[in-house]
Order: structure tokens, then C-alpha cells, then sequence
């Protein structure tokens, strides 16, 4: 079936214009004036009218965490309800970053029950990112077989938590990640000052949500992205990308990087650290909400991080959703910080916070928006052409949104099976009339219309860090 967008802005990466978007089934065959897309039409071609309204490509969130097992809980959210969440979010695609494993088991293992977990259950098309746990010869083989029969060319190394990389395993990854044209996302902090603090707040009685962000201050952010950078560049300028990126300290670690025109580096931000402080720990018990790694920093670095979307040293935004329910597991950390699982919601939240704090305010321009949250991270993470586009060819994948209406940001108008939200109350300027995932109407009006299961697993090409 053919269908015409008429009366609409296309926006894309380097530019926006009045057009109108023929979809041919799954696809974007044609983007146009309106007497270019009559002639290519037929009898039965659908006219959809999206006057005064923006049309963006699918939105792609490339660091999710959906039916995360850790520390004997399960986030609140599978692969089912988190991306019909993900969709009436604007968020047609997403890449899911997978939990540790059993010990010592290879990197087929959380692939396939990854497939287990997501398969006939996301509402939108989906991939994986790989997780490195340990390393060792069977492990540093694997990862060229994953990224060659399941299109998984990312593979992320902690270097924090229990499941940890040392800098001599970290160091063979980034090697054979130079070797096989595969990017190792990183989370970077550093785990020894971390765990030292964790400590001795617990011992001195400093157990209040406000000392999860003591425990873990912005220069171990800031060491630990320097540490990765400098050890990807003695491999050869090894592709790596720096997820979740909170502060201006770790920030500046990056602008040494790009100022030495060192090769192979992508950074990501998220939602929650350009929009919430640290005052969001002031309540001991609501800011349990906010427990999330890396903590929320002050409004300073908001602004630094800002700045760092606008002069391109950031490049894109994800939301590293993560949900625990409030009144059930964040309850595990009250009167103890150490004890309350990390993570917090986002994934519905994203792009109408981002539009209303980025673009609305002028922070942003319409363009900037879709290179951090379609271009970009298509690029780096090789969905591209396929997604984050509306060119010729391109998978149907659009959000349409209305600049003009106003909405109030609360849990109850959202979707996620978690019970609370960080922005409730937040003012926006803007919301999303229809979703369509690659050509069929998946959301609307904040409804969600599409079926279970329709989403498809992407194996992905290389990233654009690996050229």
C-alpha cells in the first residue's frame, strides 16, 4: 500500500524543508513537492495530513535495558512493555545493551538468550549490543563470529562493577576490536575510588541518597574516560564510544581527544543528565528515584554538557533506561544507598523532553535533534541508510510531531510498567501525533496501535568509527 505525508516539514541531519513523503510499503520511496508525489501515486494511495506538523525519521535509542536480571531483581520493564514505551516515545528503534552472564560463559550465550527474551515480543526492530565480562582467546574470537553472523559489531566493556575489565583485558578488546572493525562502548568510572567511598560513607553512617553521588564524583568519570581514550589510542585508535556521559570534568577528557584528532571516539549523553541535578537527592526517600550510574551532577555540568551537544563533541543522546519500581526494589536502598539497584526510566521520556528543553528553548535547532537521535547513532552503530534517515530506500520509519500543543509530563500519560517518572510535572512544548514503524501507523495521539511481536531483530554493519 502506498500512502502520501502531505503538508508537512521534513526535517533531516543537515537541513528542513516543506515536502511531502510517498511511503511504497515498508519503505520511503519518494520525498518531494506535492505534484511530484501526485504523479508517482495511484487510485489507491492514502493521503495522511500532517499540515504544521514536523516529520522526523524513527528516533533510534541505542542504550536501553530492557528484562535486565542484575543483583536478584529484574528491571520493570521486558522487551514488550519497554518498547511500546520506546515507540509512543518516538523511538522506532532501539539496541539493547545485554546483562553479564554466568561466569565464564561465552558470548553466544547471552545472544541467544537474548533472543529468547526479545523475540516475538518488541513492537519495534531492535539489535543487541555484546557485553564483555572476562576475556580471554575464545571470547576475543567470538566477537568477530557475532559481528559477522548476527551483525553485533559493538561490545561493551565495564570498567566498574563486579564483572569489570582490567586494563590489560580492556587493552586485547581494543586490539582485536581494531582488527575486526568492531566499537566497544564503555562505561567509564573508576571502581576502586567508588567502591572505597561506598565504603566509608556506609561506615560513617552517610547513607542518604545524596552519598551515591558523593561515592562516585565526576573526576572518576573523568579518569576513567581518559584511561579509555589513551588505551584505545595505543591500539591503534581502537573505536570506542563512551556511553552515558555526565559531567564537564569527563567531558573535557573528550574535547583532549578530539583537540589531538585521535580517531575512532563517539560519546553519548542521555536524557537525564542534560535535564536533572543532583537537588533531585535532597528527599531521602524520593531521591531513591534518581539513584542511577553515574549520578546526576550539579547545573553546571548540565551546561557543559549542552555546550558539548552544540559544538559536536557529544554525538548523540540515548536515555540508558533502566527502570526499578519505586515502591518495590528502589526500597531496597532505603537507610542504604549501597543497597538500591541502579537505574532509572527514560525511554518514553526522551524526545519530548529533549525537543521541549532542547529545541523549544534554543538550545538546539530541529537539525541538531536529528543528528544526536537518528544520523548519529545510525552511524555509529551501522544501521545506516536503513534507519535514522527519510531518504529514498530508507525503512518507513517517522514521527510526526506537532510544535504547536502543550502537554504536562506525568506517570499517569505514560506507558512504561514502571511506577514513576523523573520529569513528573514537567511543562513541554510540543507532542507526537503519529509513529510509524516501517510504514504502519504504531502510535497515535499517545496511543499505542501497533502489534506485539511486529518488531524485527537489525543485524547491524560497522560503525562509522571503524572506517
Amino acid at each position: 500500500m502506498k500512502q502520501i505525508l502531505r503538508g508537512g516539514t521534513v526535517v533531516t541531519g543537515s537541513g528542513s524543508f516543506r515536502a511531502d513523503v510517498l511511503i511504497d510499503g515498508e519503505k520511503v520511496a519518494a520525498v518531494g513537492t506535492g505534484e511530484e508525489m501526485e504523479r508517482l501515486a495511484d487510485e489507491d494511495t492514502q493521503l495522511v495530513d500532517v499540515e504544521g506538523c514536523l516529520l522526523f525519521p524513527g528516533f533510534i535509542d541505542a542504550h536501553t535495558h530492557f528484562d535486565l536480571h542484575v543483583a536478584g531483581t529484574v528491571t520493570a520493564d521486558d522487551f514488550a512493555t519497554g518498547t511500546r514505551a520506546a515507540v509512543r516515545g518516538g523511538t522506532t528503534t532501539i539496541v539493547d545493551h545485554m546483562a553479564f552472564g554466568p561466569k565464564g560463559c561465552s558470548l553466544w550465550h547471552q545472544v541467544e538468550e537474548y533472543h529468547r527474551l526479545a523475540d516475538g515480543k518488541a513492537v519495534i526492530d531492535y539489535g543487541f549490543h555484546g557485553v564483555l565480562q572476562h576475556v580471554d582467546e575464545r571470547v576475543l574470537r567470538e566477537m568477530g563470529e557475532l559481528a559477522d553472523r548476527e551483525g553485533i559489531t559493538s561490545f561493551k566493556a565495564y570498567l566498574t562493577y563486579d564483572d569489570r575489565l582490567d586494563d590489560g583485558a580492556l587493552f586485547q578488546v581494543l586490539r582485536q576490536a581494531k582488527e575486526d572493525g568492531i566499537v566497544i562502548p564503555a562505561h567509564c568510572e573508576n571502581d576502586g575510588v567508588v567502591n572505597y567511598l561506598r565504603g566509608w560513607y556506609k561506615a560513617q553512617g552517610l547513607t542518604q541518597p545524596i552519598y551515591h553521588a558523593r561515592s562516585r564524583p565526576a573526576r572518576c568519570e573523568a579518569e576513567a574516560v581518559s584511561r579509555l581514550l589513551h588505551l584505545a589510542a595505543m591500539a591503534g585508535e581502537a573505536p570506542v564510544y563512551v556511553v552515558h556521559l555526565s559531567s564537564a570534568a569527563g567531558l573535557a577528557e573528550v574535547r583532549k581527544a578530539r583537540a589531538q584528532r585521535q580517531k575512532g571516539v563517539g560519546v553519548e549523553t542521555c536524557t537525564q543528565y542534560l535535564t536533572l541535578t543532583e537537588a533531585a537527592y535532597a528527599d531521602p526517600q524520593e531521591g531513591l528515584k534518581a539513584v542511577m550510574s553515574p549520578p546526576l551532577r550539579t547545573q553546571a555540568d548540565c551546561d557543559a554538557l549542552w555546550q558539548g551537544l552544540q559544538d559536536g563533541v557529544i554525538d548523540a543522546v540515548a536515555t540508558d533506561h533502566c527502570p526499578f519500581h519505586f515502591a518495590v526494589e528502589k526500597q531496597f536502598g532505603a537507610g542504604d544507598f549501597t543497597a538500591c539497584p541502579n537505574g532509572a526510566p527514560g525511554v518514553e521520556e526522551r524526545l519530548p523532553v529533549l525537543y521541549s528543553e532542547g529545541v523549544a528553548k534554543g538550545r538546539l535547532s530541529i537539525c541538531e535533534l536529528v543528528r544526536l537521535l537518528c544520523a548519529n547513532p545510525s552511524r555509529l552503530y551501522g544501521l545506516y541508510p536503513r534507519k535514522g534517515t527519510l531518504q529514498p530506500g530508507a525503512d518507513a520509519d517517522v514521527v510526526i510531531l506537532d510544535p504547536a500543543k502543550r502537554r504536562t509530563l506525568t506517570h499517569a500519560g505514560l506507558h512504561s510498567a514502571v511506577d514513576y517518572t523523573c520529569y513528573e510535572g514537567m511543562e513541554l512544548q510540543g507532542a507526537i501525533d503519529l509513529v510509524l514503524s516501517r510504514g504502519e501507523v504504531v502510535a497515535r495521539d499517545n496511543q499505542f496501535v501497533g502489534k506485539r511481536g511486529a518488531g524485527r531483530y537489525l543485524k547491524r554493519g560497522h560503525s562509522s568509527l571503524a572506517e
